[in-house]
């Protein structure tokens, strides 16, 4: 075994050292013209895959979020146990029994996509779960009161009383689970999604190009991040504002 790692070392670095001679080498700029296309594709797949699971995410944050806030502790309980399961697991692992391990228990194969937007949601939906529960407790316990003395269901009045209001609360802590799920896309290259991280292993194997390839893609993910991050610093001077 070892025998054939260090066979496979030497071939490597020979290979590197012919194309050194050759001046094979691609320039930085080279590198960009001829992946350029396959890289932004790949990063629209991260951002549709990051996209598609905050949505489901939400929606399961919204379901668990507010049986935490309910008044019923079966509710609280069950809210609970799945944001400590979920958040305890990584999401490497988690990952892994959604792709490999449901359908062996199943029969029923899982597209990498579809794996992929199931892991990232219930993964996402633990952390988006306690956002809405703390926007939902930042708002004043009198805005309920109200609405339920004017004759309200308790569902009516969290939904058009005080949900509206938690929400405006929300959505910084909302951008910033984007940017954080937007990250975490690049665990689910290990199932072969094809998202940027997948592209940019597959250019380094064509290229052997490893220091400026991971820089690009390092570049590529600053630049969508670090503008998602003043969206979101923007959106909460806003706020902050309007109160």
């Amino acid at each position: 075994m070892k025998e054939a790692d260090a066979e496979v070392r030497l071939r490597h670095a020979s290979s590197l050292k012919h194309r050194r001679e050759r001046g094979l080498f691609m320039s930085f700029f080279e590198l960009v013209r001829e992946n350029g296309v396959y890289l932004v594709t790949a990063m629209g797949k991260t951002l549709e895959l990051t996209f598609l699971s905050l949505v489901f995410a939400a929606l399961i944050g919204l379901f668990f979020g507010l049986l935490n806030v309910s008044k019923n502790r079966a509710l609280n309980v069950i809210a609970n146990v799945y944001i400590d399961c979920i958040r305890g697991v990584p999401l490497i692992v988690l990952a892994f029994f959604v792709y490999f391990g449901v359908p062996m228990a199943t029969g029923v194969r899982l597209d990498a996509l579809v794996a992929g937007i199931i892991s990232l949601s219930m993964n996402a939906g633990a952390y988006m779960a306690e956002i809405v529960r703390a926007g939902i407790q930042s708002i004043d316990k009198g805005q309920m009161e109200a609405a339920r003395s004017l004759g309200l269901s308790y569902g009516t009045a969290m939904r058009k009383v005080v949900l509206p209001q938690a929400i405006r609360v929300m959505i910084p802590s909302i951008i910033n689970q984007f940017i954080i799920t937007l990250k975490d896309t690049s665990i689910l290259s290990v199932i072969g999604f094809p998202e940027l991280v997948k592209a940019g292993q597959i250019v380094i194997a064509r290229n052997f190009e490893t220091f400026k390839m991971w820089a690009i893609i390092a570049i590529m993910y600053l630049i969508v991040i670090t503008t998602l991050s003043k969206i979101a610093r923007a959106l909460e001077r806003k706020i902050s504002y309007g109160k």
